[in-house]
């Protein structure tokens, strides 16, 4: 006898309307995500990625992660997003089909994309192969102090490397952004003489 079938719990073929939504939702979020890195349009882009990022702050709600959809929503919907937006406004980007959107490399990027998502989809599911969560439990596993407890005792290596990843990220988008004005300014000038 099971553990599932010994608790009355719901199997993998019997699914719960939780579970039906995440499904769908899921669905959803993959499908703007593809659209996000497909489309050759950069202000489309940018809908479609609001489109993912709050399809993946509903699968938090799902989850009774509450406090993570809305770090979810304020941070990357509210922030991340608007930035995005502000900066394709701001730097000229074209509002239409921009040819340089495609590098030609789409089966390689396409090869790279598959391989990463097979081997994260491996990873966790080994990792939670034998764990069930259990949403109709007492256990408040959204709120702020479980998930800064985990957060903070568990994850605190990896997040720290995220926020060094990121800030080189930055460091390095303003690097590239001012060899690119030096080397407009230099090209207007001798253009002028």
């Amino acid at each position: 006898m099971t553990l599932a079938a010994a608790t009355g719990a719901h199997g993998f073929l019997s699914p719960t309307g939780v579970e039906i939504v995440f499904l769908l939702v899921g669905l959803v979020t993959l499908g703007a995500a593809v659209v996000t890195v497909t489309t050759k349009q950069l202000v489309h882009a940018a809908l479609w990625l609001v489109v993912a990022l709050g399809g993946l702050a509903v699968e938090y709600l799902l989850l009774t992660a509450e406090f993570i959809a809305w770090v979810q929503v304020l941070i990357y919907v509210g922030s991340v997003v608007v930035l995005l937006l502000f900066g394709l406004m701001l730097t000229k980007a074209p509002i239409g089909r921009s040819p340089d959107a495609d590098s030609g490399n789409r089966w390689v990027a396409l090869g790279v994309a598959v391989a990463a998502a097979a081997a994260l989809v491996w990873v966790v599911a080994d990792a939670f192969r034998t764990t069930w969560i259990g949403l109709d439990g007492d256990a408040p596993q959204g709120t702020t102090k479980v998930s800064g407890e985990i957060l903070f005792r568990h994850w605190v290596l990896p997040f720290e490397a995220l926020s060094v990843l990121l800030l080189a990220a930055l460091v390095g988008a303003v690097v590239l952004s001012r060899r690119k004005t030096r080397e407009d300014r230099s090209g207007r000038e001798g253009a002028q003489r």
